[in-house]
């Protein structure tokens, strides 16, 4: 323990000895006119850090024994950079602190002590006064977190976020709505001091619970039209025609070798008609087997009309996210490289109407939704084929939102519109291009597409319910076991 007296002129505290004779003699002569009553003890010096100082009382004389006061038990504090004034009743002889490093104490008047906070840590503040009697106080120097309090509350408003000290550090404590403002608001105390301890919690308050009512509505609209033709003519003999764009279907004509039969009388060498094989008969087939001629023709108009109506009903806990999913999965093959030899392992993707949604209740009562809906489809006219799997595509339409409304509103995500049109031709140069006969060697087919998404969604908020809901009604009774236990099987005895 470091000892350090200190006065005004010297370094150590003494009230001047005529003035404690004068005091002295003054007070023995009162008590000599009231009596010989003996002058009750003088009370415990008291410390109380205020700014103004109260009336000094006189000190008792008397040849009594030096007293050591107890503890106090409320902790002195003062903040690094600065300082505290004490005051007392007694007047002060001389102190003692601890570590000057830490707290330095300085007497400016005999019943009135400046403490400068030097350090962040914890001293003892010993006081003694003119009877010897001394008052220990612990006296505890924190960090300033004024500034960072107020910074605190500038940037989030609306966050319960309180600012406290501990010795060197500042520690951050109270609820907050997400993680994100829990992380920057330990940013900006590490902006003011190194040592920074961030308990803030953050997440679902309680049980409150958020409904989210979804409509999805989908129209999805598909014209095609294809037009094509191939000739072919087999021939009698060795002349094999054909005429054919590949766009829809192939033609394969076999020409065999002729038969020849030999007899007494001579050779006879037989012709073997042609074999066709015709891969899609598409939708018109016209031959003629008289002169060898034969057409497949390709002319098909196709209207598809699809409409998908989702309304999932989904409850998620303030600050938790919940899913929702109507669809199915689909495998997927994937590719694993290895020493040499490629393995195909299957995974499987999701697809179908789908919705995610995160709701957060605000300070002000208000529901902030971040909401991912997805409406997804198979897609085989761009698939793909890898290692003998056909493995289709995947047509997406999807929305990742964030918005606030109130208790009962609704949102509308609209405009999720996809129109295509996609026009193939296919045609043999130069036949293909003259007018009118052209069309026997050219073949075309247009596809037009019109898909519109809208998402109706409808926020409330929720309490448990001790009352079950009522459920579906079922248009078949299920079996009643109480009856057929009970009744006995025909041709019984019994």
């Amino acid at each position: 323990m470091l000892i350090r007296s200190r006065n005004r002129e010297n370094g150590e505290m003494k009230v001047p000895t005529l003035a404690l004779k004068s005091v002295a003699v003054l007070l023995l002569s009162s008590a000599m006119v009231v009596g010989s009553q003996e002058q009750p003890a003088s009370s415990v010096p008291k410390v109380q850090p205020s700014p103004e100082q109260p009336a000094t009382e006189a000190p008792q004389t008397g040849s009594q024994p030096a007293q050591t006061e107890p503890q106090s038990a409320a902790p002195l504090r003062v903040m690094v950079g600065k300082s505290l004034l004490l005051n007392t009743r007694e007047r002060i002889k001389r102190i003692s602190v601890t570590d000057a490093a830490i707290a330095d104490p300085l007497v400016v008047a005999p019943t009135q002590i400046l403490v400068h906070g030097r350090a962040p840590g914890e001293v003892s503040l010993l006081i003694w006064d003119e009877l010897e009697r001394s008052r220990s106080f612990d006296l505890r120097v924190d960090v300033d977190v004024s500034a960072v309090a107020e910074e605190e509350k500038r940037v989030f408003p609306d966050e319960q976020i309180a600012v406290t000290p501990s010795r060197s550090a500042i520690v951050l404590s109270g609820h907050v709505s997400t993680e994100d403002v829990a992380k920057r608001a330990g940013m900006i105390a590490d902006a003011y001091s190194k040592n920074v301890v961030n308990v803030l919690t953050f997440g679902p308050v309680g049980a409150q619970e958020i409904l989210l009512e979804v409509k999805f509505a989908e129209v999805d609209r598909t014209a095609v039209t294809q037009l094509g033709i191939n000739l072919f003519a087999p021939g009698l003999g060795n002349t094999i025609a054909q005429t054919q764009t590949g766009q829809f279907g192939t033609i394969t004509t076999t020409h065999p070798a002729p038969t020849i039969v030999t007899t007494p009388t001579g050779t006879t060498t037989t012709s073997t008609p042609s074999t066709v094989n015709i891969s899609d008969f598409l939708n018109v087939f016209v031959t003629r087997t008289d002169v060898n001629v034969g057409a497949v023709i390709k002319a098909l108009q196709q209207k598809n009309l699809l409409q998908i109506l989702a309304e999932p009903n989904l409850i998620a806990v303030n600050g938790k996210e919940a899913s929702f999913l109507a669809g199915g999965e689909f495998p997927f093959p994937v590719v694993q490289p290895g020493n040499g030899v490629n393995a195909i392992t299957i995974q499987f993707r999701e697809f179908g109407v789908r919705l995610k949604f995160t709701p957060v209740i605000m300070p002000s009562g208000n529901i902030h939704l971040k909401v991912i809906p997805e409406v997804s489809t198979l897609d085989f006219a761009n698939g793909l084929t890898i290692s003998g799997f056909n493995v289709p595509a995947l047509s997406t339409r999807r929305a990742d939102t964030e918005f606030e409304l109130q208790d009962g509103q609704s949102f509308v995500i609209a405009g999720l519109m996809d129109n295509r049109v996609t026009n193939i031709a296919n045609k043999i140069p130069g036949l293909g291009d003259i007018p009118i006969l052209g069309n026997f060697f050219r073949s075309k087919s247009t596809q037009k597409s019109n898909a519109e998404l809208m998402v109706l969604c409808t926020v409330r908020r929720v309490s448990p319910s001790a009352q079950p809901p009522t459920g579906p009604a079922n248009p078949q009774p299920f079996l009643d076991k109480n009856k057929f236990d009970g009744k006995k099987p025909s041709g019984s005895s019994k």
